[in-house]
């Protein structure tokens, strides 16, 4: 059974601003035993598959590293990790919230997320998410282990990104919807406004994604690959601005933030990414005038520069082979035709 939820995540919409920091010192006379089971014992309100999650999601470190669910604690190893200060409630409250449907049946349905709407309830949004919206529209949805109070939810987007998501109706969609994520084989494409020009056409950032080690409620690139998770996307360039360009970017694997991430890695973040620099002008001339442009294309369009454009699966009952797409948001398509119209006055 896939547990773990795949694809993007705003750490805003998680537990982890509302945590406590615990550091546990290995007795000089403890056994060798798996730390899932040694923390499983020694700490209240902490069950071992919640151990496991914890490792999973790289929250525990032994001597300040990640360790895997198997590591056997020695004597004098130093243990850190987190826990929420307060249980996440589980009971989502059903909301009439307006939902964009592109497609539904028995077993699934497409939703367009818009921008500034968190997928699922947690620390600081509660209520307003899109899950609220489907507990209201839907009854009994299924959750995955491991993750309740996230109803019919396979994979997430960040807040301030827009675009689709595949949402399970049954237990057996659900089911076999998670193991397409996992397996890689779903299909997705973003289109992104990032800062720069690429030298190239087209290209490939193939680099581990972790948390960052300066703030945890950020990820970063390791491309040393000692540390994170593999991570692959897929770029090519659609249009260039003379500063800007807009990209279409494939997701191989789906890590936290992993496109802003991989952009900001190539030396080109997205534009107005205030989490990962790119609220900044990075390129482009010193006049006042072009300055003011940019402020006011910030104004326009105030969140990340990402679309999530197209979805594509195999239904997990019918076996047919299911394509979405939606048009650009009008927030980037305006802010995109400002930087058309910027360009072509230009000598």
């Amino acid at each position: 059974m896939i547990t773990d939820l795949q694809g993007e995540d705003d750490f805003s919409e998680e537990d982890d601003s509302e945590v406590t920091h615990f550091e546990l010192k290995v007795d000089k006379g403890q056994e060798m035993v798996r730390i899932d089971r040694f923390l499983a014992d020694k700490t209240a309100n902490f069950s071992r598959s919640k151990v496991q999650q914890a490792i999973d999601n790289e929250v525990i470190k032994v001597n300040g590293l990640p360790v895997k669910s198997n590591y056997k604690v020695k004597p004098g190893d130093l243990i850190s990790y987190w826990l929420a200060k307060t249980p996440r409630p589980t009971d989502v409250v059903p909301e009439p919230i307006p939902l964009d449907i592109l497609y539904e049946d028995d077993h699934l349905l497409v939703v367009n997320k818009p921008a500034g709407m968190v997928v699922h309830p947690a620390h600081g949004n509660w209520t307003g998410t899109l899950v609220n919206g489907l507990a209201y529209y839907f009854n009994q949805l299924p959750e995955l282990p491991g993750n309740s109070g996230r109803p019919g939810l396979v994979h997430r987007i960040d807040k301030d990104t827009s675009g689709l998501l595949v949402v399970a109706k049954s237990e057996r969609a659900m089911t076999h919807l998670a193991e397409q994520f996992f397996v890689h084989s779903i299909e997705r494409t973003y289109l992104a406004l990032a800062w720069g020009e690429p030298a190239e056409d087209q290209g490939t950032v193939d680099v581990p994604i972790g948390r960052s080690a300066k703030d945890r409620k950020v990820m970063d690139a390791f491309p040393e690959g000692t540390y994170g998770k593999r991570a692959v996307t897929h770029w090519q360039v659609l249009k260039r601005l003379r500063y800007v360009s807009l990209l279409s970017c494939q997701l191989e694997t789906g890590r936290t933030h992993q496109i802003r991430i991989h952009m900001k890695y190539a030396g080109h973040p997205l534009f107005n990414d205030a989490t990962y620099g790119g609220d900044k002008i990075r390129k482009g001339t010193q006049f006042s005038k072009y300055k003011t442009f940019v402020q006011n294309c910030f104004k326009m369009l105030p969140r990340q520069a990402l679309h999530a454009k197209s979805l594509g699966f195999v239904h997990p009952i019918t076996g047919e082979k299911m394509y979405f797409e939606t048009p650009l948001p009008q927030d980037m398509a305006d802010v995109i035709r400002k930087w058309e119209e910027y360009v072509n006055q230009m000598p």
